[in-house]
């Protein structure tokens, strides 16, 4: 009995390992490509946030990954981020001056949010860009939007 006790023992522990291991995030590729640019001027300016509250702009989130890719090459790759929900807010910053110009609060320069998260009356949220990101390579296609 006490040889069977310590067989079921081991197996416990051996069944265990694999969700020990699993505590640790597997990292996945997360990429992008722009579609829809109206022109091959200036940067596209990227953001890839798994923060509800500092999405679109995640300037104030420090595990937001950022990139800046001229907009002749629109291919955006963030490399290994882990398990969970992401969104991806993008501007083309045509004249190259590191933000999203506006006239009378409406964008002047294109923007694109993954997902194809509807516009309305401003920035979508979070849920509607979200995408789930678990542990495969994850590629995106976002489309450029412009208002002028």
């Amino acid at each position: 009995m006490r040889d069977r006790s310590r067989a079921l023992g081991a197996l416990i522990v051996v069944a265990a390992a694999p969700a020990l291991v699993g505590a640790v995030q597997p990292s996945t590729d997360v990429s992008a490509s722009v579609t829809g640019l109206r022109s091959a001027k200036g940067q596209i300016l990227a953001c890839l946030t798994m923060r509800p509250d500092k999405f679109p702009n995640c300037q104030n989130d420090p595990a937001a990954k950022r990139l800046i890719v001229p907009a002749a090459a629109p291919s955006l790759d963030f490399g290994k981020v882990g398990a969970g929900r992401y969104a991806i807010a993008l501007i083309h910053d045509e004249n190259a001056n590191g933000k999203l110009d506006k006239r009378l609060m409406i964008p002047r320069e294109g923007f694109g949010f993954s997902q194809d998260a509807p516009v309305m009356m401003g920035p979508p949220r979070f849920d509607s860009a979200a995408f789930p990101v678990n542990g495969f390579g994850e590629h995106l296609n976002i489309k450029m939007r412009y208002l002028f």
